[in-house]
């Protein structure tokens, strides 16, 4: 079965990096909302991880999420085996910039 893949734009020589698609469907929790002046403009499938968002949630081992039920409070989520290697692998191959292919 294909599963999606996350390949990195901002670091072309890292080889693409297949992810399941609940977590194709994660990928929103750690993106950017507003990625730095310098990046360039996301297309479509296209995320922005911020390297310092990305130790912080590794550090710490949790995320937090805004419930949108109630938006003046956070819950804060330990992060799963699966988030973990995925961030771990965003900052070993200090990738930033990714766009999610998708199988046929």
């Amino acid at each position: 079965m294909n599963q999606p893949a996350l390949v990195s734009l901002d670091r072309p020589n890292v080889a693409a990096r297949p992810i399941s698609a609940r977590l194709r469907t994660q990928l929103v929790y750690f993106a950017s909302a507003s990625p730095p002046a310098e990046a360039p403009p996301l297309g479509e499938s296209e995320f922005w991880f911020a390297e310092a968002d990305v130790a912080r949630w590794l550090d710490d081992g949790v995320f937090h999420l805004v419930s949108p039920l109630d938006t003046a409070n956070m819950t804060e989520l330990e992060l799963t085996e699966e988030q973990e290697t995925l961030l771990g692998w965003l900052r070993a191959e200090r990738v930033q910039h990714v766009k999610v292919i998708d199988p046929a």
